[in-house]
Formats: C-alpha cells, structure tokens, sequence
C-alpha cells in the first residue's frame, strides 16, 4: 500500500532553552520542525511556514535531506520567530521568557495547490483563525489533527472550538484539557472535547505517557519510554505528533487499532526528541532504533496474558 503525504503547518524557529544542567541558543525549534522531521521517518511531508532572513540555508537543507518539501516555507524580510524557555529540575513545563514573533506575527498561510490534496495534515500551535484558514484550504483530508495551548483558549476559545468542531483528533496536555473543559477530570474533559466534533482526543502527559479517547468511549494508554536522562522537553509534543500522523500515514489504516499504535509511535518520538537539545536526535534517529523502542514499549505493557490465565487460581467466591 502506498505511503500516503503529510501536511505540516506551523512555526519554524530559532530557540533559546536553559535547563539546570545546559544553556543553548540559536538552535533550531518550531513545532513544524520538530513534527517533520519526526514525520519523516515514515512519509513524505511537506511544511508550510513563514522564516526571516536570519534563517540558515543549512537549516532548510537539514529538511530537504529527509524527503520533506520546504516549497510552502515563505521568506520575508525580518526576523524568524525567536523563543526563550526556561526549565527547572523536573523538566516537565517550561517557563517562557521571551517570544518574538518576527515575521511569524502577521503571516496568513497560503497553500500552493500542490499541497491542497495532502490527506494527512497537522495544524500546529498557531492562531485558530489560521487554522480555520487553512482548513478552508485543504479539500477532502483524510485525516486532520490540531494542537493548541493554553494561551488560545482563553484569549480565542469561540474561534478554537470552531476548529475543534472541524478536526479529526485533538492533542493537548492535561492542564490544557482541564482549562478547556473547566473541569479537574480528564476523563469529563474528555467526554466534553469528543462532543465537540472530533474522533479521538490525545491527552499528551509528559514523563507520564499519553493517553487515547475515543468517540464512543473507548480509552488507550501509553507509558512513556523509560529514559535515564533527559536534556531538552522542548519538542516532545510536536513529535509526538510527528510519530503519531507518520505511523497513520505509513499504515494506510485508520481503524482505532491503527490510533493506538500510532500512539506507540508517537511516544517513540517523542523519547528520541527530549534526548538532545533542537531537533538533533529526533533528526538522527533510524529505523532500526524506532523500531527497537517501539518493542520496548510494547513489551512493558504486555504481560503475557494468555499464560498468565492459564496459571492463575480462580477469583475467590462469597
């Protein structure tokens, strides 16, 4: 079966991450960066974004070198999008601490035709007003996921619940989920993003795993890769969703057997991102290594359950 295309729309940037342990600048960030070279690993993917005139040719070359079509990036005269975060001692949120825009601030994607029939596209974290323009876009997907933050919901709810409503599967964290929803339960929030329109909802839960609904009611769970060390969290997120739309895309299924283990592949990503600083291991990372943690994950969840039938004692009575 054929590898289906991906359609990526989002920030390319240039980051500045402090940890306790490391301090880096000037590195490569964006969540389209992050997501497509996540992505590439198993489809062709095409970008649509907007950089400065800072932005290193070298840079566009390490996309090009992974079957990713940069023809939908825009250069314009200005800055690239710049992002400072800083993370404490749990690696687990990041406190921002400066964000310019550059010429991300009044950019209004448009698509090049050839990329109006990709059937697989991820709206990144970007305005929904874009986002609603972009769907406008695309004609007949057969697969659209959305990420957002927190920011969004409470300056643009009206208009994201719009793109919501229009979407396939909805990715944010817990914090996002509950500010959504006003509520504390994951699992009410849950049934209220599903209500909305969209097919499955990822809950992504950092060192914790993700977590999978789906309409109708079922529920999938993922732990996270085990890892000794983790050195940037910046780019887990986006991809997560890399590994999640790739795995779809490869798979030509999408059955809910077929979400969650692009749900595995998701988490697989994920692990390889949070590695390095920038999009260096994600970009590194082989077939043979995502595959190899693909099985780990699997067999940290598997407890050979037939056997273990088979040997257990009945449940006691009365």
């Amino acid at each position: 079966m054929p590898v289906s295309e991906i359609l990526v729309v989002g920030s390319l940037a240039y980051d500045e991450v402090q940890t306790p342990f490391e301090h880096r600048r000037e590195i490569l960030g964006g969540a389209a960066s992050y997501f497509s070279l996540a992505a590439s690993r198993y489809a062709p993917v095409r970008i649509v974004g907007v950089v400065g005139e800072d932005f290193r040719e070298d840079d566009l070359a390490r996309f090009r070198a992974r079957r990713i079509d940069t023809s939908g990036i825009e250069r314009r005269p200005g800055r690239s999008f710049q992002w400072f975060g800083r993370y404490d001692y749990d690696m687990s949120t990041a406190e921002t601490l400066n964000t310019d825009l550059g010429v991300f601030q009044h950019w209004r994607p448009r698509l090049p035709d050839a990329h109006c029939d990709v059937p697989f596209v991820f709206l990144a974290n970007i305005h929904p007003a874009i986002q609603l323009e972009l769907l406008d876009q695309v004609r007949r997907p057969a697969l659209v996921a959305l990420d957002t933050m927190n920011y969004w919901i409470e300056h643009e709810r009206a208009t994201l619940e719009q793109v919501i409503s229009r979407v396939d599967v909805v990715t944010v964290n817990e914090a996002e989920a509950r500010q959504l929803c006003v509520t504390f339960s994951i699992i009410r929030a849950a049934r209220r993003i599903l209500e909305m329109g969209p097919r499955a909802l990822i809950v992504k839960r950092g060192e914790h795993g993700a977590m999978l609904f789906l309409k109708g009611g079922g529920v999938f769970w993922c732990p996270a890769y085990p890892l000794e060390k983790v050195r940037d969290p910046t780019g887990a997120g986006d991809s997560f969703a890399g590994g999640f739309l790739g795995s779809l895309a490869a798979g030509g299924r999408l059955d809910d057997d077929a979400l969650r283990r692009a749900v595995v592949h998701g988490t697989v990503c994920a692990s390889f991102a949070v590695e390095s600083f920038s999009v260096d291991a994600i970009e590194g990372a082989t077939a043979d290594a995502i595959e190899e943690r693909y099985r780990g994950l699997r067999a940290l969840v598997t407890i050979g359950a037939e056997t273990l039938a088979e040997a257990a004692p009945p449940p006691p009575h009365g």
